[in-house]
């Protein structure tokens, strides 16, 4: 079963008050497993970029200017992404911002349905706020290379996570299905 691992960076917080995506990073597993298979842009996103979004990422609105328009990489990254599970963390954030700018090139939007957000499976095992760096931390993820916010770096990132998120509640399931058997069985 495919999946796709995805991460965006933006000018802002929210897709309504006119902030664009500025980077789509994307990451196929297939049977929780990388297959290799990577989608990677920067976006022009037609507009300022804030300093505060510049800390974050450290994209300027002068290194992105010569970048495509999102309706310019939109078949692209509809059939890389194809019908498969989206996986995210803080998924709204992202889904929200892809939506938009989906719906601005005249593609159909993401459906909730197909979203797995790895922010709430977090919550449930690790009451809290987990950021992507306390996940990594947790699941002895390597992040070494993450000297700032960048798409495909942090969707690879959140692969390695998700994968540890979803084993380890594979293995509990099994635990739970082997007392069972033991008990009723």
């Amino acid at each position: 079963m495919s999946e796709i691992v995805i991460d965006t960076e933006t000018t802002g917080l929210d897709p309504l008050d006119g902030h664009r995506i500025v980077e789509i990073g994307a990451v196929e597993l297939t049977n929780s497993a990388p297959t290799g298979q990577t989608f990677h842009c920067y976006l022009c996103p037609e507009r300022d970029m804030p300093a505060n979004a510049v800390e974050v990422h450290c994209l300027t609105a002068q290194f992105l200017a010569d970048k495509p328009l999102f309706a310019a990489v939109a078949d692209e990254f509809v059939a890389f992404v194809g019908d498969a599970p989206l996986v995210a963390h803080n998924a709204g954030f992202d889904v929200a911002f892809l939506n938009a700018e989906l719906n601005g090139a005249g593609r159909a939007p993401i459906a909730t349905e197909r979203v797995i957000d790895t922010l709430v499976l977090a919550r449930r095992k690790h009451p809290g706020a987990l950021t992507l760096d306390e996940l990594c931390t947790r699941y002895g993820v390597d992040r070494s290379r993450r000297t700032q916010h960048g798409a495909l770096l942090d969707a690879e990132l959140l692969a390695a996570v998700y994968v540890e998120l979803v084993s380890e509640r594979q293995a509990a399931l099994q635990l739970i299905r082997s007392r069972w058997r033991r008990l009723y069985g």
